[in-house]
């Protein structure tokens, strides 16, 4: 079975463009020809979850990636996974843009939201917080552009 070959949208490649316009600004005596790009994709949950951080980051607001996985902790020999005390439930990144609580939950391909993420999101809605399910990275920059200035 051949894979689809991944072709980088739009949306990536301005995010591209605004890392090294992000770079340029840190780094203003750094020569030009040594600076290299920023390589982006939003084609697996990491790849994805990146692009909405940094472009969140690159824009003006303040985004973390929230690790709901646990802790590896070793016991006779052996790795277990100790459970995470983040909320069941809790996005893949929390945010704060414009002065808004924004949550992002991370979906790629098959993956849904399960039970205990859809109350999370009715929670997150109801204290008057934003909360969006990124699938791809070019909806994402949709929803922003949507809900958000940047800067």
């Amino acid at each position: 079975m051949n894979k689809l070959r991944y072709q980088k949208p739009q949306a990536v490649k301005e995010l591209e463009r605004l890392a090294l316009e992000h770079f340029r600004r840190g780094h203003t005596n750094f020569p030009e020809v040594a600076i290299a790009p920023q390589a982006y994709r939003d084609d697996t949950a990491n790849g994805l979850t990146r692009c909405v951080v940094d472009f969140i980051r690159y824009n003006g607001g303040q985004a973390e990636r929230i690790n709901t996985t646990g802790m590896p902790e070793q016991r006779g020999g052996r790795i277990i996974w100790r459970k995470s005390n983040t909320t069941k439930g809790s996005a893949d990144i929390s945010a704060t843009i414009g002065g808004r609580s924004v949550k992002v939950e991370v979906k790629i391909g098959p993956d849904r939201q399960s039970e205990a993420q859809r109350r999370y999101q009715v929670a997150v809605e109801q204290a008057g917080g934003l909360y969006f399910i990124a699938t791809d990275f070019t909806s994402f920059v949709e929803w922003y552009d949507a809900n958000f200035k940047r800067v």
